[in-house]
């Protein structure tokens, strides 16, 4: 099964882009993707029907072929994904968010609760208001820089991840391309480069509003409470993370009521497909 976008459409009227991978008939679990993200999450389909697996991934507002909401918070992605989950005809399930998803799958799960059965948030932040933790401690450069821009205001940091975003994209194109590693950074842009980026679909096909919003949302209040959430949760996270400071991860695991905390010490940002798979078994069983 694979449907690699389906509308639906939010209370408000807003478009949202969803994507299934799986078992049609398989154990839902709603998958919120990183910052920058999209619903095109590419798993390894054979491995997920195997492993008993229906997997839901969306565009959050401002990203791929959502529309956008200006001002959302973290919580607000709480009624898109219990209207997505209304249109498939999902009843209950877990919830799974990895790096800028993870407090939007805390959010799921607070105020959710009804139909949530378990949550994990891997590689997580933390709120900026976080008691105790020095926020920007052992942070990557780039997600200093990013929350740098976003503390400047709406309209600097979407200045700065408009070129970022060209960067990013023509590194992949020159990547794709077979380019040495070495020279991938280089300045110059050729016009199939450009035409390789403009034809780019997923995180930036909206532009960077989506990003942008993440960020900004992430610096704002959440919008609940860690105590509302009363399902099984998992906090994963790498100890050599280089993106976003193992810290966050650790603050969360002491602060979310019960929740099991699982570290790999050898660990960075990014998640293995295979693990990945694994920690979703995990996961629905844990529910």
């Amino acid at each position: 099964m694979r449907h690699r976008l389906n509308t639906v459409t939010a209370p408000d009227g807003r478009a949202l882009g969803v994507a299934q991978w799986g078992a049609a008939d398989g154990v839902p679990v709603f998958f919120l993707h990183g910052t920058p993200g999209s619903r095109l999450a590419r798993p390894d389909e054979a491995a997920l029907a195997a492993a008993g697996l229906r997997v839901v991934t969306y565009d959050r507002p401002g990203y791929g072929a959502s529309d956008r909401r200006p001002g959302r918070r973290v919580v607000d992605c709480a009624q898109d994904v219990a209207a997505i989950a209304d249109a498939l005809g999902i009843d209950r399930f877990a919830v799974s968010g990895w790096s800028g998803g993870g407090p939007h799958a805390l959010a799921v799960a607070a105020r959710l609760a009804d139909r949530v059965t378990a949550v994990e948030c891997q590689a997580s932040l933390a709120p900026y208001d976080a008691e105790g933790l020095d926020w920007w401690a052992d942070m990557g450069p780039e997600t200093t820089r990013e929350f740098g821009w976003a503390l400047e205001g709406e309209q600097v940091l979407h200045d700065n991840l408009l070129r970022q975003a060209e960067h990013d994209l023509v590194r992949l194109a020159r990547e794709r391309a077979g380019v040495p590693a070495a020279d991938r950074d280089a300045p110059a842009v050729s016009d199939d480069e450009r035409a390789f980026v403009a034809a780019m679909h997923g995180a930036y096909t909206a532009g960077v509003w989506g990003r942008v919003d993440d960020a900004l949302s992430c610096l704002q209040g959440w919008g609940y409470s860690f105590d509302e959430i009363a399902v099984p949760v998992t906090v994963r996270y790498g100890a050599r993370d280089a993106r976003i400071s193992a810290r966050h991860s650790a603050w969360l695991g002491t602060r979310i009521p019960n929740a099991k905390v699982v570290v790999n010490p050898d660990g960075g940002h990014d998640i293995d497909p295979g693990t990945q798979i694994e920690d979703l078994r995990t996961l629905v069983a844990a529910g």
